[in-house]
Order: C-alpha cells, then structure tokens, then sequence
C-alpha cells in the first residue's frame, strides 16, 4: 500500500531531524571525548557512540514514523547531517558550552552551599578552626 503524501512528508521531516539530532549528539561527544587517550579507548567511545546514536535515532523514527526507514529517510538524514556540521554546527556548540558552564557553575555552588555546614560540624567536631 502507497505512503499517502502526508505520511511522506512526515517521513522526509523527521529524518531531517533525526540528522539534526545526530548532530547535536556528535558535537556533545566530541566536546566530552578525551584529547590523550589510547587508540583502543578511542576506538571502544567511538562504537558506543554510535550504537547509542542508532538507537536514539531509530526509537526516534519508530515513534515519530514508525520507522519507516526507505532510502530517502537515509539520504536526507545524511544530507542533513552534512549541512548540519558544515553551517551550524559552530553555532550550536558555542550554545552548548554556554550551557555546560552554566550547569556546571550552577552544580558548583549549590555543593559548595550544601556542603559549607557539613565542613562546619566536621571541624566543631575535630577541634580545628
């Protein structure tokens, strides 16, 4: 049975965004990935990566599309994909810096507030000033 125009048309949406979605999660990993690590890590990161992406990306088309995966689905991901390192992949990982900075200070002072009693009662208890 033909895919009705509408059906299609979510598809090739859908995995436009599956390759935008890949691209956010490539910028994430090479941002987190180790400069100096040995190859075999390397190699190891980089195929867990890629499993965890596929099954992102393919929960993702099984919920939105029912995973519909014809060759245009593939070809428009990877076109996406392309586009996406090559134009705007700049921009959204000086976003996601703003953001891990932002986190992590946030995460920062809340242990420091958390933890200033603790510190408190520890040296009470040791004599220490």
């Amino acid at each position: 049975m033909p895919l009705t125009l509408e059906v299609q048309s979510q598809t090739v949406l859908y995995s436009i965004l599956s390759g935008i979605l890949i691209g956010i999660l490539f910028d994430l990993y090479s941002m987190i990935r180790g400069i100096k690590v040995p190859k075999i890590i390397v190699i190891i990161e980089d195929i867990l990566f890629w499993v965890l992406t596929a099954l992102i990306v393919f929960t993702f088309l099984l919920y939105k599309n029912y995973a519909f995966l014809g060759p245009y689905v593939y070809v428009f991901m990877i076109l996406t994909l392309i586009i996406y390192l090559k134009i705007i992949s700049s921009k959204v990982r000086k976003i996601e810096i703003y953001i891990i900075e932002k986190v992590s200070w946030l995460f920062r002072i809340i242990f420091k507030t958390l933890s200033y009693p603790v510190k408190i009662i520890y040296y009470n208890i040791l004599g220490k000033r």
